[in-house]
């Protein structure tokens, strides 16, 4: 089974601790694709996302940005839905 949830990141990206924070709390498993120095996986990211700043999240195949509309897809209660619909 893959992971339901797929990030981009950089190493010192305060945001991108923050959306694996918020992931690891709730208990689901991510994929890490790492963008640090890597610039077919960054080309890679912004063709996917159309966006240049990490992180880049998808849950399943829905793109749903980066940590800010993460972390607003949980106060307004549709994040859990998601994730389970994804696994």
């Amino acid at each position: 089974m893959t992971a339901p949830v797929k990030l981009y990141t950089t190493r010192f990206c305060p945001y991108c601790v923050s959306a694996k924070r918020l992931l690891q709390n709730k208990h689901v498993d991510y994929l890490e694709i790492s963008v640090d120095g890597d610039l077919n996986k960054r080309a890679e990211m912004t063709e996917l996302s159309g966006r240049r700043t990490v992180p880049q999240i998808w849950i399943g195949d829905l793109h749903i940005g980066g940590f800010d509309e993460l972390a607003a897809l949980d106060r307004q209660g549709r994040l859990d839905s998601l994730l389970e619909q994804a696994q």
